[in-house]
């Protein structure tokens, strides 16, 4: 994990280095985040219940709580390594490096390729992993082959 992304889930995770990660809802990666959001979850929960009545929507609140509360603690060591569950790597695809895109309550993980594939809305993001991938030697379009965990960074996020 990238110093910035580890300092945050430090912070936020009262100095334990653990690393809370799932599989994002909708897009193709997986979203990692500090042990403190575990605290606004609950709220999440009833704030999509209240949305989903107000709109007259089906809400399922076990099925949804069972996704939001679905993530994994995993260890990291003082330089940011972790294991990847092979069962995560395979649900987001990752073959090779991984792409840290920051901000918010969580940050994402992503294989290279998943992220170029992604709609223009994502072109500041795809910028920044061809840049860093050119930095490190590795070609945009094929991904070198890297251990799940070392890959590359961007962005900011308080992921907490």
């Amino acid at each position: 994990m990238p110093p910035t992304f580890r300092k945050v889930v430090l912070d936020s995770s009262q100095n334990q280095r653990i690393l809370c990660i799932a599989k994002h809802e909708r897009w193709d990666c997986l979203t990692g985040f500090g042990l403190s959001r575990m605290d606004d979850l609950e709220h999440q929960l009833d704030r999509e219940e209240e949305r989903a009545l107000r709109i007259g929507s089906d809400f399922d609140r076990d099925t949804r709580s069972a996704q939001l509360y679905g993530f994994l603690e995993i260890p990291f060591d003082d330089s940011g390594r972790f294991i990847m569950p092979e069962h995560l790597a395979d649900l987001a695809r990752i073959d090779g490096g991984l792409f840290f895109q920051g901000g918010g309550t969580f940050f994402t993980l992503w294989n290279p390729s998943r992220l170029f594939e992604m709609p223009d809305d994502w072109a500041a993001a795809k910028a920044a992993c061809k840049a860093m991938m050119a930095d490190t030697g590795k070609p945009a379009k094929k991904p070198g082959r890297a251990k799940p965990g070392a890959g590359s960074t961007a962005g900011r996020g308080d992921a907490g």
